[in-house]
């Protein structure tokens, strides 16, 4: 059976979505875990198919094969998730302003918090690993799946980025001067 037909058929034998997922989950789970740390990723790949499951029915077979449905659910969550982050660190920069967070310096917070929206979402995440998780390389690496390597040039370009964004801001706390050395 070809997917389309597997999920044609599947209204009448729900069962038969079993086959999509056992054709498709390594790829999906695959291409959340390049894009998302591997936790969120293996959360997320699950959810790709209850909600396409779920969703059967809005599926066009006219516009496209199943397993790009499948991706197009996948990119939709990925980007769910990536708003999710951006809207906590907000939420942390205006605590900070508000005085409802105790930091030593909460413009100091503030400043960061906005760079880090200003991050790409790969270099963000090793610089959090780093910085509030206090993973050291290697450990971000097996976190994330990636190389060692990858985590140094993603960190550097990361706290480049901060050194220039702050430039006017002396690190005053432990915690700041993680984020820039």
């Amino acid at each position: 059976m070809t997917d389309s037909e597997v999920f044609a058929r599947s209204f009448a034998e729900p069962e038969l979505f079993l086959f999509l997922f056992e054709r498709h989950y390594d790829a999906i789970a695959g291409y959340l875990a390049r894009r998302l740390p591997s936790d969120t990723a293996a959360d997320l790949g699950s959810e790709v198919f209850a909600r396409a499951f779920a969703s059967r029915d809005r599926f066009d077979p006219s516009a496209g094969e199943p397993f790009a449905y499948l991706y197009g659910i996948a990119a939709n969550l990925i980007r769910r998730q990536r708003r999710k982050e951006e809207r906590m660190l907000r939420a942390y920069a205006r605590a900070a302003t508000r005085g409802d967070v105790a930091a030593p310096d909460a413009e100091d917070m503030v400043a960061i918090a906005a760079v880090l929206l200003e991050l790409r979402p790969e270099e963000r995440e090793v610089l959090l690993l780093y910085a509030w998780a206090d993973l050291d390389y290697e450990q971000i690496a097996d976190a994330l799946a990636i190389p060692v390597g990858t985590v140094r040039s993603r960190l550097s370009r990361g706290r480049e980025r901060l050194r220039t964004q702050l430039a006017v801001l002396p690190p005053t706390t432990e915690e700041g001067s993680r984020w820039m050395s």
